[in-house]
Order: structure tokens, then sequence, then C-alpha cells
């Protein structure tokens, strides 16, 4: 019996080898190899998927910091942007502030009186008006548009005696931007900027302050006049 037995085996040994060589042991192998490269895929793509979204997290968490630090110094006092005029001594310096009018004014510890120049553009602090920082003196234009101007209640009437005058400002300033269309049907274009030589500094300043009261706080007159 146990020669049968140890005959049997040694005949099936031959089939199962056989079967394994078969077409569908390789069919088997090669559905293997094929999941296997596909899961590959899968966790390729999930691992770059993963990447992205890390560096859109990166950025959105940049972006917070950024608007954290925006909103902190939105939060703060503002300070009064001011013009420096001539330094007086060593802690002081003539600063001008408009419209409120000219100061003399200490420089913060952290300010090398070196640096601070006649028509050099500073920032002083709301309480106590001292100089602590310098700045560009190129503006933003989008900071431009930003700033409020105090729009005086003043009217041409109240400025007597020059109603040639006021006409001549008004023909070159104001009709050039209400109206363009005077221009256009002359064949003329109008001009977006005008330079008015005005001798008498008090009368300039009194028609700028009537013309922004008068234009119904016009944007664009106001840049003029700047």
């Amino acid at each position: 019996m146990a020669a049968v037995s140890v005959a049997k085996a040694a005949n099936l040994s031959p089939a199962k080898m056989e079967v394994d060589d078969s077409p569908k042991g390789d069919g088997l192998k090669q559905y293997h190899i094929t999941k296997i490269e596909e899961l590959q895929l899968v966790v390729s793509g999930k691992t770059q998927n993963l990447r992205r979204l890390q560096a859109q997290r990166n950025e959105l968490n940049a972006k917070v910091r950024m608007l954290r630090e925006e909103l902190q110094l939105l939060q703060e006092q503002g300070s009064y942007v001011g013009e420096v005029v001539k330094p007086m001594d060593k802690k002081k310096v003539l600063v001008k502030v408009h419209p409120e009018g000219k100061f003399v004014v200490d420089i913060d510890k952290n300010i090398d009186i070196a640096n601070v120049t006649p028509n050099s553009r500073v920032a002083l602090r709301n309480d106590s008006y001292t100089l602590h920082k310098i700045l560009p003196n190129k503006v933003d234009p989008l900071v431009s548009l930003m700033m409020v101007e105090k729009v005086p209640d003043s009217t041409y009437e109240m400025v007597g005696g020059l109603d040639k005058q006021i006409k001549e400002i008004k023909e070159v300033i104001e009709l050039p931007v209400k109206h363009p269309e005077l221009f256009e049907a002359l064949g003329m274009y109008a001009l977006r900027e005008r330079r008015v030589h005005v001798t008498q500094e008090d009368f300039e300043m009194a028609v700028a302050k009537v013309m922004q009261k008068d234009a119904e706080k016009n944007m664009s007159i106001k840049k003029l006049w700047k």
C-alpha cells in the first residue's frame, strides 16, 4: 500500500507542475501584475493629490497670517502723515501736516536724524505727534484713492472781487472734466491734466476749497488739484 501511495504521489507531482505552468496559471499571474500596477497608479495619484493639498494648505495658511497681520495693523491707531520742512536740532524737526499746519515734533529714538531730510514724508503718532517712521516719497495710487479728505463748506460767493479769475479757473479745470463733449464737438481733446500758475497762494487755496465743495466731491477734480 505504501508503494502504491508513493507511486500515486509521484504520478501527481508532474501533473501539478503542469497545472502551474499552464496558460491558466500565466493568466492569473498577469492578472495580479496588472492589479498591482493599477493600485500603484492609484497610490501615485493619491500621493500627488496629497502634495497638491499640502501646497494649497501652505498657501492658505500664508494668506491667513497676512490677513491677521493686516487686521492687527488696522486695529492700531492711525498716524498722521506730514512733510518735513527742516530739522530744528538733533531731536526736533519742523513738520507740515495738511491741513492742520506746521508743528515742531520730537523724533523717536529709533529714527536717525541724518535720514530726516527736507521734503521727506514721515508718519507722526496720533497721540503725541512723535515722528516714528520715514515714509517713501512715492505714494501708491490706490492709497491716494482711499484717502478721506474733509470737504469745506466754502462757496464761490465767499470769494469776493475775483469773478473773472474764478470763471477762468472753472473753464480750465471743471469744464473739461464735467463736460468733455463740448471739446469733442469742436474737434478738441479734453485734457486730463492742467497746470495752473497762480501768484496769490491764498486765492489758489480758496478756489480749490470752493471747487471741492461745488463739484460734489468729484474725485477727478480732486486728483487734478493734487
